[in-house]
């Protein structure tokens, strides 16, 4: 039971480092007992033994050790076990799609931007990423296997996944140098993203000089590692400014998230990277369907539906967004995208993995010519409308049954505040309840959901008109204050500014 608690929808995330009142819960004996349950996860997926099972870990400081442990329990039960050290986990997957791996699972041990006393694992196997269902079937299945000799072979990844985006990158710009004379400043947090700079950008004939925090360190002692923090993003601004750089880079820890900075120090992150994305699109693929989780701005609606294209608002949670996806294209719609705002972002055409380093080959693949055209990557976004105003506030949930309180709060604010002027519930929309706000609260949108993995409460809210959103908080409190156990007290200190 206490294993179970280490699924996080379609991950494995925990606490590997005892630090201060988080208490460690993934160490060397829950990573022996997850290696057991992958491996009969695998038979009962019908794989033929012996196994072959690529890992690879992030720069966390509990990376080698927790492989070490997984790679025993591989190799005695007669494994093949390719062991790629440092790796991203885009690149965990495509050991599973390359011929000279082949790998029957991809596992890569990371826990994305948390703080570095977390670990986690992500399993991939050929047909692609491990489901909630497999998740809880590994967690829950860890009998031990039967003993046989297996092999270890320690193996470069990076380098051949590296390879695969520098040719699809010359292929699609039809060029072999398409970045010479372009200055691109890459931000890896300290992650597992710096082989970029050199492997692919200079080989592609960039020039990565300013480019920071390219060596990997489990302390992440410069910036969170995430592509959706605004202290992380700003860093990457200035290292743009400052180095006159034409675009910068930055990943998450394990690099299927990204972002960009514009030469100008426009942030193109969460709407504004989902609007250039969706234009690329849209020009590959007219009319395509663009799949994205609920919080995104009413202005993305209209810019994606300008460009002949079609949004599909879904539930959060990337795995949830690219199933979606998958799921529209099997029943006959053509959906080429499918994209969070927290930047998680998978094409059709990449397996529909979410890939933050395919992300940048696909804007770099057409880099080259917005410069013969004479213009830049932030027109691609141009005509979408930017919020006046913003805030998004999360209210932690006492008791055990959370998720219910949530729900009922949620309810609540259907029919509350439903009944005041400017506040109409918006239809379109699958995930808590969303309101379209119109006078005399300025114009915007407001939503408020339960957070997929934590007992929280999260409200978004966005306004065209400065001071309206400070306006409408108010009645927000006096919903919320009906139950008890819903912690307000951000909401105050938010009032009382």
């Amino acid at each position: 039971m206490e294993l179970t608690k280490l699924q996080n929808g379609s991950d494995i995330r925990g606490i590997a480092i005892t630090d201060g009142d988080k208490i460690k819960n993934l160490g060397t004996e829950e990573a022996r007992q997850i290696a057991q349950g992958i491996l009969n996860w695998l038979d009962d997926k019908g794989v033929t033994r012996p196994f072959k099972i690529g890992i690879g870990h992030d720069s966390r400081l509990t990376g080698p050790e927790l492989k070490h442990v997984l790679i025993e329990v591989f190799e005695k039960a007669g494994c093949d076990v390719l062991d790629f050290g440092l790796a991203t986990t885009p690149a965990l997957f495509m050991a599973t799609q390359f011929e000279e791996f082949k790998c029957d699972a991809g596992i890569m041990l990371t826990a994305s931007h948390l703080p570095y006393y977390f670990n986690g694992i992500k399993i991939f196997s050929q047909s692609g990423g491990a489901e909630k269902s497999d998740i809880a079937f590994i967690l829950s299945h860890t009998k031990a296997s039967d003993s046989a000799a297996g092999t270890v072979k320690k193996t470069d990844l990076l380098s051949r996944y590296a390879q695969d985006l520098v040719v699809k990158i010359q292929q699609g710009s039809g060029s072999e140098q398409p970045l010479k004379g372009l200055k691109i400043v890459v931000d890896a947090g300290n992650g597992a993203g710096g082989y970029f700079a050199e492997k692919v950008l200079t080989v592609l004939g960039a020039d990565t000089t300013g480019s920071q925090f390219l060596e990997p360190d489990g302390h992440f002692p410069n910036h969170i590692p995430n592509p959706d923090n605004k202290e992380a993003m700003a860093s990457i601004k200035q290292a743009v400014l400052e180095n006159q750089a034409d675009l910068g880079v930055i990943f998450d820890t394990d690099v299927d998230r990204s972002a960009i900075v514009s030469k100008d120090g426009q942030i193109i992150n969460r709407n504004n990277l989902i609007a250039v994305l969706s234009a690329i699109v849209l020009q590959e693929h007219p009319g395509s369907t663009i799949v994205t989780n609920s919080p995104t701005s009413d202005h993305l609606k209209r810019f994606i539906e300008e460009k002949g294209g079609k949004q599909y608002r879904y539930i959060s949670g990337y795995r949830n967004v690219i199933n979606k996806a998958i799921e529209l294209n099997d029943e006959g719609i053509d959906c080429q995208l499918a994209i969070e705002t927290s930047s998680h972002a998978a094409f059709k055409e990449n397996y529909f993995l979410d890939d933050g380093a395919y992300v940048i080959a696909k804007v770099l693949m057409l880099l080259p010519k917005l410069q013969k055209e004479n213009r830049e990557l932030t027109d691609l976004m141009a005509e979408l409308a930017q919020p006046e105003e913003t805030l998004e506030l999360r209210y932690p949930i006492s008791g055990e049954e959370y998720q219910a309180t949530g729900q009922k709060m949620i309810d609540r604010f259907k029919v509350e505040l439903a009944q005041q002027t400017g506040f109409t519930v918006n239809p379109e929309n699958q995930e808590g309840i969303r309101f379209s706000v119109e006078a005399p609260f300025g114009t915007g949108w407001m939503l408020l959901r339960l957070s997929l993995h934590e007992p929280l409460l999260v409200m978004q809210v966005e306004n065209d008109q400065a001071g309206q959103i400070q306006k409408q908080l108010p009645i927000f409190k006096a919903i919320l204050a009906q139950d008890t156990q819903i912690d307000s007290t951000k909401l105050d200190q938010q009032i009382n500014q």
